[in-house]
């Protein structure tokens, strides 16, 4: 994975993994000779965690009090679920070592543009108003290295990086996982037929040769703590 490659996790090194997830990113930490510990606020993904041997704790990432405990702090595929970015990237500061880093990979700029307009487009085609709709916060390059700073982290890397993206469960399958903020908005015994035009609106766009390609752009980052 290009975020970890970018992490390059030492043997030794106590790293942070914010959002672990299942913990497979964190095994691999704990493979590579790391010391990783691991936070994350779903109990479901914790216990699956747990049952690899991990160090994983159930913590909100904008609650977190670690303190000069860290040589790095690695995330993948989370903070564009947390609209509170400057909160966690204060609380990852105090959390690492001087020099340490921050590394990670999350939704930026342009990701799944066409999937929101999408999703939005036909909330107002029914006479809601889905300006508010969307979960997710997806900065520019510029936006988020201006927040590190302020911080006071260096940013030596950080770019969007365009990734289409097979899905495996088709469009159909990526809506019923990632939507129901979208979805909440709409009656219940609407929902279907709601998501089926979505479909029908992206199928021209993001359907080649019978596969849904997800239009993923990636914000990939390195920053030092000074």
């Amino acid at each position: 994975m290009p975020a970890l490659e970018l992490l390059n996790p030492r043997p030794g090194e106590r790293i942070l993994d914010l959002g672990c997830g299942d913990g497979e990113l964190t095994r691999v930490l704990r493979e590579r000779g790391s010391e990783p510990v691991s936070i994350d606020s779903s109990r479901e993904l914790i216990a699956a965690a747990r049952k690899l041997g991990l160090d994983v704790r159930e913590q909100d990432a904008r609650e977190m009090e670690f303190e000069d405990e860290f040589d790095a702090v690695f995330s993948n595929a989370v903070l564009h679920w947390i609209s509170e970015t400057d909160i966690v990237i204060g609380n990852v500061y105090r959390a690492l070592r001087r020099g340490g880093r921050f590394v990670g990979e999350f939704g930026g700029y342009g990701n799944c543009a066409a999937i929101v307009t999408a999703l939005v487009d036909e909330l107002e085609l029914r006479g809601i108003d889905g300006s508010k709709a969307s979960p997710w916060h997806f900065p520019t390059a510029d936006e988020f290295s201006n927040k590190l700073a302020a911080a006071g982290f260096s940013v030596p890397y950080i770019e969007l990086i365009p990734r289409p993206t097979p899905l495996p469960e088709g469009m159909p399958g990526f809506l019923a996982t990632f939507a129901d903020s979208f979805t909440a908005h709409v009656a219940r015994d609407q929902r279907n037929g709601y998501l089926s035009a979505v479909c029908d609106r992206l199928e021209p766009l993001l359907r080649r040769n019978g596969e849904w390609i997800a239009d993923y752009v990636r914000l990939r980052f390195e920053a030092t703590k000074e």
